[in-house]
């Protein structure tokens, strides 16, 4: 189907009115996912600073409340249950959001604020025809057009967008908009602009869990943590963290729990309530990170976690770049 870009508006203005619906903004000059309202300027094609993962796993979430009087205690799940579209979202972002679903819908346990979110919100992706330097999804198996996660992929093909339905859902929903049919000429288009979409940077990942199986005690931790400020940009801006924090709120006879985000790069993070901190230096720390993505995470799920959108290496105040940190450790020789 073709969904011409002088229409993208007036689409979004029509499903406002029956989903709660996510695209980039720009304000600014930074581009956010946020939720839009009718009349709202969206930008599809646009990377935002931070991933999309805050529509099913928000940085601050009430969990449940409850208040004590005379009638007793009172309690109340806050589970969103709202039809819900996030329309422009990376593919790279996509896949992210299918590697959490492992970790908050798996045969151990399930969060049911992050699967209820989940199984009511529809994935739209918008293909990467030019991808950012920063970039290496190749590497760490994805590419500008890669499917995984999305119900719907749209490809940039000039003054339209072609869209594939990639799942019943994403077909159901694109039957509804009663667009256009693709014609072979868009069609060829869109593989055109699949083929040219080049990364400009890739590292080899080949090998790296079985290299970091034995790199537990390697010196190589010793140096690799020494420029790191400890601030938390490359967790918090990472469409694959998923680490938090409960904290309850109470005033008088009235509370709540919430669940924040929070990282492995801050001190307190391990903190135990005996004072003993298993992670006392950025070294323990750093090592953690990398073991946790490139290892941990592999061996539970058998895919790393990191998507490769690069988001880490922009906006590191230190320019600590993951892809070197990757190549320094295949690099290591081991005693």
């Amino acid at each position: 189907m073709i969904i011409n870009k002088s229409e993208i508006a007036g689409l979004l203005d029509n499903l406002v009115k029956e989903y709660r619906v996510y695209a980039p903004v720009q304000k600014d000059g930074i581009v956010t996912f946020e939720q839009i309202n009718e009349g709202t300027q969206a930008k599809p094609g646009a990377t935002s600073k931070k991933p999309p993962k805050e529509i099913l796993f928000p940085q601050s979430e009430e969990l449940f409340n409850y208040q004590v009087d005379s009638q007793g205690l009172r309690m109340e799940d806050k589970i969103d249950d709202t039809k819900s579209v996030a329309f422009g979202v990376r593919p790279c972002d996509a896949k992210s959001m299918m590697l959490l679903d492992n970790v908050f819908h798996n045969d151990e346990y399930e969060d049911v604020y992050y699967t209820t979110r989940r199984k009511n919100t529809l994935i739209i992706s918008v293909g990467c025809n030019q991808p950012a330097s920063t970039c290496f999804c190749t590497s760490v198996g994805s590419s500008p057009f890669d499917t995984d996660g999305s119900d719907v992929l749209l490809t940039d093909i000039g003054d339209s967008y072609l869209a594939e339905a990639i799942t019943e859902q994403g077909k159901e929903f694109l039957c509804k908009l009663n667009l256009p049919a693709s014609d072979d000429q868009a069609k060829t288009k869109a593989e055109e602009t699949k083929k040219q979409a080049q990364l400009t940077s890739e590292v080899d990942t080949t090998g790296i869990k079985e290299k970091l199986d034995d790199m537990f005690d390697h010196p190589y931790w010793e140096s690799l943590y020494e420029k790191c400020l400890g601030c938390g940009a490359c967790t918090y801006l990472c469409p694959t963290c998923h680490c938090f924090d409960i904290a309850d709120e109470a005033k008088d006879c009235a509370g709540c729990r919430v669940r924040n985000w929070d990282s492995c790069m801050f001190p307190l993070f391990t903190l135990h309530g005996s004072g003993h901190n298993p992670r006392t230096s950025g070294k323990e720390r750093w090592r953690q990170r990398a073991m946790h993505k490139f290892n941990y995470f592999v061996e539970r799920y058998n895919a790393s976690a990191c998507v490769g959108c690069g988001r880490c290496i922009k906006n590191c105040p230190v320019n600590l770049d993951i892809r070197q940190v990757i190549a320094d450790i295949k690099a290591q020789p081991l005693e």
